[in-house]
């Protein structure tokens, strides 16, 4: 599989750590570079605080693309969305990371770990950073947000 992006802002809240970890060791086998902006362990923490982090990694250009992993994918994905020029997607199965891509241009992947088992994750991450943006119809769309 080729991946599109080779810098990857990476995060978590303290639901979605194991996961988090489980992508970022995915990820550096498969020779991506992952910035990990934490958390560092388990320990609760708040989301926004996190998603902020991906957020303005990728605004400023320091990756290409962010995965950010909550309890459902849906606070991490709203905090995000607060950023000019981000459009977080909450996927769960294949259509919807799929669809996020094509369509939508999604640069943050938004993930549940109370939703998604670590194969099914895997299985999103590779779609999500293995799929092109479709333009045509599409960029119109967005160019209204």
């Amino acid at each position: 599989m080729k991946f599109l992006f080779k810098k990857i802002s990476l995060s978590s809240d303290h639901a979605g750590f194991e996961l988090k970890e489980k992508i970022k060791k995915y990820l550096f086998k498969k020779k991506i570079k992952v910035i990990d902006l934490g958390p560092k362990n388990s320990n609760s923490v708040d989301y926004p605080d996190y998603a902020k982090k991906v957020a303005r990694n990728i605004v400023s250009e320091k990756s290409n693309v962010g995965i950010l992993v909550c309890g459902s994918g849906t606070g991490m994905a709203i905090s995000a969305n607060k950023f000019k020029k981000i459009r977080a997607a909450v996927c769960y199965n294949a259509a919807s990371t799929r669809l996020s891509r094509k369509h939508n241009n999604a640069n943050i992947l938004a993930l549940g770990s109370r939703l998604t088992n670590k194969h099914n994750a895997i299985k999103l991450v590779n779609l999500f950073l293995s799929t092109k943006f479709e333009g045509g119809r599409h960029l119109r769309r967005l160019k209204k947000i």
